[in-house]
């Protein structure tokens, strides 16, 4: 648990096993205290090997700097606690626009757009779907499927359960929105610093 919030210190749905996991324990808590969140890790063969961090603030931004920031804290950690026996490459970057989405909050942040979504078991029939996201809540998400086949259900009702992975489709839409989130994320962010220096002059007179 946080202490500031006392809400789970993960509360991803979709989550890595073995080594990845193991990399996903040790940084988790130190993306924490940066007011950051891990958004997935994966072991690649790109350049040799490859660990890739992904993460975000809080409020859903990251920078070039912010990535730089982690890469530094995370580093001596891996190093002491050594989760990957081979050399390897750490690469820290941002969702992106066409992001994963693991936890239950961002199918309510990205409704109304595309998703690619498996499942580990059937759902209706199936494993994979492509459609739009809608009615997320606490226990699941339903797709409105853009291209259905003849005789198959437009909707699929997505327990969070049965989730195996799920990423944002990139469509002029998404873009034009995940610009908009971000602007009013960086001016949010923007405010606070200038209250919190307003704050902290204050306290000084």
């Amino acid at each position: 648990m946080t202490p500031e919030t006392g809400e789970p210190i993960d509360d991803r749905i979709v989550r890595e096993s073995g080594t990845e996991a193991r990399v996903a324990d040790i940084i988790t808590p130190i993306l924490r205290a940066m007011k950051m969140r891990l958004v997935r890790v994966r072991l690649t063969g790109q350049n040799g090997l490859t660990l890739q961090i992904m993460a975000e603030r809080d409020d859903g931004t990251m920078t070039v700097t912010d990535c730089e920031e982690v890469s530094r804290a995370v580093s001596p950690a891996l190093d002491v606690n050594d989760p990957i026996d081979k050399a390897y490459h750490l690469e820290v970057s941002s969702p992106g626009i066409d992001r994963p989405l693991v936890r239950k909050s961002d199918f309510a942040a990205w409704a109304g757009h595309l998703a690619k979504v498996d499942t580990s078991i059937l759902v209706n029939g199936r494993k994979r779907f492509r459609g739009k996201i809608e009615g997320a809540d606490e226990t699941g998400f339903t797709v409105v499927r853009d291209q259905p086949a003849y005789g198959e259900e437009p909707t699929a009702r997505i327990p969070y359960e049965t989730l195996a992975e799920a990423r944002l489709i990139l469509t002029d839409d998404l873009i034009r929105d995940a610009l908009s989130k971000d602007n009013r994320a960086r001016k949010q962010a923007r405010r606070e610093a200038g209250e919190t220096q307003e704050n902290d002059d204050t306290a000084d007179e």
